[in-house]
């Protein structure tokens, strides 16, 4: 559910950006240009040399044109005729217009390989540089907004690449063409310029209000795409139809859309209809001109060639300068989102300037959280309040509590996923902020509750634990063997080699507790010094359960460790047991210790319990 939905234009007004703004945005296009550079430099001399070559085809054509008529007047004009000229100017007409059409395929080529080439680099760029973020910052939806910008653009700026290349050329051309006007009459280019100035004006204002509209709309169209999503899918099929969500889902789908399109819509018909007046005013100044030129002609200033010429220039002229102009307008609309891009690459990673020290080949003394208090950026209430507790080096430890009562969070800080509000924890009496943080966060092995469902082959899902290890097969079955997910794959057609989820074709759907299995195998693809498992047997049969957590705690056995669960079959298999309430530390010690203090842990182990007899 969204907090904001603009009901008008004029609603959104604290997102339109001004004429200012939008060539400020133009500034990036050297930026841009210097990436394409990057990516292909042969490619991006090629395109540049076609499009010059392309650029000056035209005028050439028009001479040539011009020379063929005043040609034919001339043989015409004579008694004994010689076509050998004529015929000769016919066939370099030919040459070049073949050559023309030549050209126009390589530059739609080169430009297409290179912006495939382009669109590839930004795509892997925005992914690192998402992975640099800090998660708390990707968890804020007005950053996922920035992202979605960057991320979805990606066709706009391979467009706006096409843009400025043919821009460049047209403006080579207009050189051109506007050169050999004057050659004839200067007046006309002043005719034509005047006519084209408040198409481009008009143009340029209604860019802007569009950028401003689907700025200030990105949320919405994001809630769009998720309503889109749950309501034609595999995965959510089963609610839809039992709980008869279809009509809520299609309503609100519609009522959000129809909104957009109806501000939309307002803008495309008074777009459209300013730019019919305006193109009107062309039409009339070109038909103005082109009386000019024939009255020339007619008074004997200029040859019927030169009228072919100066006609055929004008007409050029006047459409080059109306997609030059309408053009820019793309551009700078373009270079708007361009903007988006630069903003969301150039967000800046604090370096972590006290990380310099190594990690301990292996853990000693073990990690303390000494009063540690902790809040999500967006909300000034504390989850976690004064924690003080030990996790000794080789100790498994199992995290207990009601739901919000702050397990998860202690590990995410544990991970260095977030930094604590307050207070600091500690790895062998040192604090983990000094140890560099990639280093750090690869000595966990850990598998969280809510665990991604890739829809990869089952190999490379179980392989995740430990990508480097990828085509060690070996290792990759006895993973599968450690969390029974050996069974999984010998019912699969392809084995290891079954893509799993609907997405793709031959994929193979599991079960909640099959994609446990081959989550969990992750965990033991990694030889980690530190393991965590966050709820990794939820989806588990008992029976399956207690065969994993028996492999678990005999394969872990000089590990350090920690299990969240809400099942006290497998939370009394560890050495000690952290109970918490409100964000609070309750009680620490073992099963039998909590048992005799009769507090909350033992009140949950007792209802729990009851529910089995």
């Amino acid at each position: 559910m969204v907090n904001r939905r603009p009901k008008s234009f004029k609603d959104s007004k604290r997102k339109q950006v001004d004429l200012k703004t939008s060539f400020n945005a133009l500034f990036y296009i050297p930026r841009f240009f210097k990436e394409i550079w990057n990516v292909n430099k042969t490619l991006f001399l090629l395109t540049a040399f076609c499009r010059l070559i392309a650029a000056l085809l035209p005028v050439i054509i028009l001479w040539v044109g011009k020379l063929i008529i005043d040609e034919i007047i001339y043989q015409v004009s004579l008694e004994v005729t010689d076509y050998t000229q004529l015929w000769t100017y016919v066939g370099l007409e030919f040459g070049l217009v073949i050559l023309s059409d030549l050209i126009s395929r390589a530059v739609s080529l080169t430009d297409g390989l290179l912006g495939d080439q382009y669109n590839i680099a930004t795509s892997v760029t925005i992914i690192r540089k998402t992975n640099q973020i800090n998660i708390s910052l990707l968890e804020d939806a007005e950053f996922y907004d920035k992202l979605e910008r960057a991320r979805t653009q990606t066709t706009g700026r391979v467009g706006l690449m096409s843009n400025v290349l043919g821009q460049l050329q047209s403006a080579i051309s207009i050189a051109t063409l506007v050169a050999g006007l004057v050659i004839f009459d200067p007046y006309l280019i002043i005719l034509l310029v005047l006519s084209i100035i408040p198409s481009f004006i008009n143009e340029i204002r209604f860019s802007q209000q569009q950028y401003s509209l689907a700025r200030s709309w990105t949320s919405e169209r994001r809630e769009l795409d998720y309503l889109r999503f749950i309501g034609a899918n595999d995965k959510t099929a089963k609610e839809i139809k039992l709980f008869n969500l279809t009509d809520f889902v299609v309503n609100r789908f519609k009522n959000l859309s129809e909104e957009y399109f109806e501000l939309n819509k307002k803008l495309a018909v008074k777009r459209s209809a300013l730019g019919f007046l305006f193109n009107v005013l062309g039409s009339l100044s070109y038909y103005g001109a082109y009386v000019f030129i024939i009255y020339r002609v007619l008074s004997g200033a200029i040859t019927l060639g030169e009228l072919t010429f100066l006609s055929g220039s004008f007409n050029r002229l006047m459409k080059n300068l109306q997609e030059f102009f309408s053009k820019f307008t793309r551009i700078a609309e373009s270079a708007l989102y361009l903007k988006d891009y630069f903003d969301f690459v150039d967000i800046s990673v604090k370096p972590e300037t006290n990380e310099d020290l190594s990690l301990p080949k292996e853990i000693k003394q073990g990690f303390e959280f000494k009063d540690v208090y902790f809040h999500y950026p967006e909300s000034e209430k504390d989850i976690l309040k004064g924690i003080n507790f030990t996790l000794k080096a080789g100790e498994k430890m199992a995290f207990v509590g009601q739901n919000g009562a702050g397990k998860t969070t202690l590990t995410k800080l544990l991970l260095r996923f977030y930094e604590p509000t307050s207070g600091e924890i500690l790895l062998d009496g040192i604090n983990i902020n000094r140890y560099k943080k990639s280093e750090y966060q690869a000595f966990f092995g850990v598998i969280f509750q809510d665990f991604f469902k890739y829809e990869f082959t089952v190999k490379e899902n179980i392989a995740i634990g430990s990508i480097t290890e990828l085509e060690n097969q070996l290792k990759i079955e006895n993973a599968a063997e450690l969390s029974l997910a050996s069974g999984v794959v010998s019912e699969l057609k392809y084995g290891y080699n079954q893509r799993l989820g609907k997405r793709f074709s031959n994929g193979q759907e599991l079960s909640g507790g099959q994609w446990q299995k081959v989550a969990l195998a992750r965990a033991y693809m990694k030889d980690a010094e530190v393991i965590i498992l966050d709820e990794p047997t939820s989806a588990l049969d008992a029976k399956a359960e207690s065969e994993v957590f028996g492999r678990f705690i005999g394969l872990t056995e000089s590990k350090t460790s920690i299990i969240i669960s809400h099942r006290f079959s497998t939370v009394r298999q560890a050495d000690r047991i952290l109970v918490l309430q409100d964000g609070k530390v309750l009680e620490i010690g073992t099963h039998e210790e909590l048992m005799q203090n009769k507090t909350l842990y033992s009140e949950l182990f007792s209802l729990q319990a009851e529910g089995y007899q």
